[in-house]
């Protein structure tokens, strides 16, 4: 017997056998198709904003739109503006350790260099160091500055992986606190910079609540659809697969190294902006601002909200910064680095993935609950004969 007519024979035995589980079986009917979103014929902008906007994204926008109207100034510019300013510094964080695999320290010594930078060259309280430069001038040298040192300290510390990354960036940030500590002549030391006021432009006092949370909400959310480009271009792509397997990429042929560079670049780039938020937010820099505590700061806000998504680093700054100023009601002020340390060890031990993890984590569950109460739901039974059903 050929190959042929063995494979013949052998589907002809499997059709008789399973006719007889056919008889049984009632084919339901096929569900209707679900209704595009958008007309066929729609503009391709259009089917494109249909597919990545939903009606949670539009509640979201609304709120943070609308919360400066219905809250107190406290409530605007020490709560609301504060956090969207530190989730951008821990935006960078978030693209160098959720998407390329790389932890850095140092991501608050870039914004610190950007807001030494507009005290230089700015105005301030030290008219014998700041040179009084407009602020059209001051603020694009400022983020070229940071961006540059951002890049450098990418350049530094990629030829490490691991433990001995987040040493060398913990380094350069002890290194430049000590420095700006020292340093007399251009950083004026331990006093730093006071009077660093936000420049007046079109006639609006930026500084107050309700216009500084709009300049840090229209920043933020520059910085969240810049992350949210970036990991979908070839670049960003590339960038994932060198944080999953380096090796496997470089034998592919990219550049493992000028990728890493790059990142540390555009991370340096989006913590250079909150730095210059930060410096006006504060009215002052010193190198108290760009201490170790604020270096583990950044960390712990990535890490509390979850480094899988932009929107994380903002979660965990709203928390961050809530904690920051009410839990001196429930705990002695000296106690506050101890509430925190607590919180960030909950949420690494029962939630790696920040609070994004437990959220996915309680949408599972519930979406398991509702596909079970469906399946345990009773339906009327049905005899089926050979020629159709009948109840």
């Amino acid at each position: 017997m050929s190959a042929a007519q063995w494979r013949k024979a052998m589907n002809a035995g499997a059709q008789a056998q399973a006719w007889p589980r056919q008889r049984r079986v009632a084919v339901a009917p096929a569900a209707p198709a679900a209704p595009p979103t958008t007309e066929p014929n729609a503009p391709a902008w259009l089917r494109w904003l249909s597919q990545r906007v939903s009606a949670r994204h539009v509640v979201v926008m609304a709120f943070v739109l609308i919360y400066p109207w219905v809250a107190t100034p406290f409530f605007t510019f020490q709560i609301g503006g504060q956090s969207l300013v530190l989730g951008l510094i821990a935006l960078s964080l978030t693209f160098l350790g959720g998407y390329g695999g790389m932890i850095s320290l140092a991501q608050m010594t870039v914004a610190g260099i950007a807001g030494y930078m507009v005290a230089i060259f700015g105005t301030s309280s030290m008219p014998e160091i700041s040179l009084g430069w407009p602020w059209w001038v001051v603020v694009p040298l400022a983020l070229a500055i940071a961006t540059v040192c951002g890049a450098l300290i990418g350049w530094l510390s990629v030829r490490t992986e691991g433990i001995y990354t987040i040493m060398i960036t913990l380094a350069i940030g002890v290194a430049f606190h000590y420095l700006m500590q020292q340093n007399y002549s251009l950083f004026n030391g331990w006093q730093g910079f006071q009077r660093v006021l936000t420049p007046q432009v079109l006639g609006i006092d930026w500084r107050a609540p309700i216009p500084y949370y709009y300049l840090a909400l229209f920043w933020a959310l520059a910085g969240y659809f810049l992350v949210q480009y970036l990991v979908r271009t070839p670049f960003g792509i590339a960038l994932q697969g060198i944080r999953d397997n380096p090796r496997r990429m470089n034998a592919l042929g990219f550049n493992v190294t000028a990728h890493r560079v790059v990142a540390y670049a555009v991370a340096g780039l989006i913590a250079a902006v909150g730095g210059v938020l930060l410096v006006w937010y504060n009215g002052l820099i010193t190198p108290g601002s760009v201490g170790t505590s604020w270096l583990i700061n950044i960390l712990i806000i990535a890490v509390l909200g979850g480094m899988r998504h932009p929107i994380g680093p903002f979660l965990g700054a709203i928390v961050f910064v809530l904690l920051q100023n009410f839990a001196i009601d429930v705990f002695d002020r000296e106690r506050f680095n101890l509430v925190i340390g607590a919180m960030f060890l909950a949420i690494v031990l029962f939630s790696p993935d920040g609070l994004l993890g437990l959220w996915q984590r309680l949408r599972a569950r519930l979406a398991a609950g509702d596909a079970q109460s469906r399946l345990s739901t009773p339906r009327p039974s049905r005899r089926f004969v050979k020629g159709g059903s009948q109840p």
